[in-house]
């Protein structure tokens, strides 16, 4: 006898709004979402930006670029379908020196193709959307890109998923699985469970679980941790959020201005390889086992040919200091000090898929299947923008699996 169709373990926002994806497709499939927390949205869902992404930073070939203008549109509906408050106030990419240039056009072409709005602005009409700005000549303007409560959408979901009668069970470990003919069955910390399907929507955890049905054993998640630093009164306030031009060869964005749903300032993020993969603090979930293995894996990364994260991870390590933070975020909004700023916010733990025969990060979204089973191993920004579109893409995955 099964105990549900579809088991989903993990009750982040990607899990959830498949589970909720799912059920409305399929209204009579019983459906399981397996958390470990006590609650939901306590790792990455609730600890993002909260910066609902327009799409126009990814190879247009990328599942990235399929996903996220999409999921832009259908998560800024779902939000104010439900009254869920969204700070419109879009974004501002800017150049820092002449050099840059080439990749902002790069970054319009791609949003073009992506079938993101974009505009290219000259540096006084960029003025004019934000007068505190600094930029070369030019800068993009995205009209779409918004921000909201990451903590209070994840939960809004899961209100949802329970109230269609999805089964939302909290304070409980996946242990192992394996994949049956026609099931799957799973121990967790309180019970064996045999489900239709299995979704793994883990989190820091998703490659542990591939690995456990022999998916995706050439990959691996190290964990990178983002911290932001909040400006107080003596600030002000902005327009609109104020990014530099990336680096295309990684997936970080870089220092830049971040307008909170309730118009408050921060700047950041840090992007520094956490030690172990719930590094919050300096003792939060702390294992010997996972300090070995981010830190072997880390050597690797930095020693392989054309790594570029050992060319930032100096830089990376500096922006610890207060100072050098708002030193780099002072080049796109001339006149910031750190007097202006006054604590860091909650530090979040991005989940990086490597992609061991290389040692390289991935840097689109990665999707891997087993006979009966689906393993999300990759969801990192833009995911939680995406994640509605996401949640229809594994929907049809799971139809493939039947």
């Amino acid at each position: 006898m099964k105990n549900c169709d579809v088991l989903i373990v993990g009750a982040g926002i990607v899990g959830l709004t498949i589970a909720r994806e799912i059920k409305l497709r399929w209204p009579d499939r019983s459906i399981i979402v397996l958390e470990k927390e006590a609650d939901v949205a306590l790792h990455a869902s609730g600890r993002n930006s909260g910066v609902l992404h327009a799409g126009f930073y990814y190879e247009p070939s990328s599942l990235k670029a399929k996903l996220t203008s999409t999921g832009n549109l259908q998560m800024h509906q779902f939000c104010e379908e439900r009254g869920i408050k969204v700070n419109r106030c879009g974004k501002l990419v800017v150049a820092t020196s002449s050099d840059e240039l080439g990749s902002l056009a790069t970054l319009y072409e791609r949003g073009i193709a992506n079938g993101v709005t974009l505009h290219i602005v000259t540096e006084q009409d960029a003025r004019e959307i934000e007068p505190r700005i600094h930029t070369i000549e030019k800068a993009i303007y995205s009209p779409n890109t918004s921000s909201v409560d990451p903590v209070l959408v994840t939960r809004k979901v899961a209100e949802e998923c329970e109230n269609l009668g999805i089964s939302l069970i909290t304070g409980e470990v996946f242990i192992n699985g394996e994949e049956q003919q026609n099931s799957v069955r799973v121990k967790t910390s309180r019970r064996v469970m045999i489900a239709g399907a299995l979704i793994n929507a883990a989190g820091l955890y998703a490659d542990r679980v591939a690995h456990i049905f022999g998916v995706g054993t050439g990959l691996q998640l190290q964990p990178f941790k983002g911290l932001y630093l909040y400006a107080n009164k003596s600030f002000g306030s902005l327009r609109t959020h104020v990014y530099p031009v990336p680096d295309l060869r990684n997936p970080f964005l870089g220092v830049h201005f971040t307008l909170a749903v309730n118009g408050r300032v921060k700047v950041g993020p840090t992007a520094t390889p956490a030690l172990w993969r719930e590094q919050y603090g300096w003792r939060d979930g702390f294992s010997v086992h996972e300090l070995a293995e981010t830190t072997r894996t880390l050597i690797k990364i930095m020693a392989a040919p054309g790594s570029t994260i050992r060319k930032s991870a100096a830089s990376e390590a500096a922006k610890y200091s207060k100072h050098f933070l708002v030193k780099q975020a002072a080049r796109l909004v001339p006149g910031t000090t750190v007097h202006q700023f006054q604590g860091w916010g909650r530090p979040g733990i991005r989940a990086q898929l490597v992609d061991r025969s290389t040692m390289t990060l991935v840097s689109d979204f990665r999707i891997e299947k087993g006979s009966r089973s689906i393993h999300i191993l990759n969801a990192v920004s833009p995911a939680f923008t995406s994640s509605l579109s996401f949640a229809s893409l594994v929907a049809d995955e799971l139809e493939q699996i039947g």
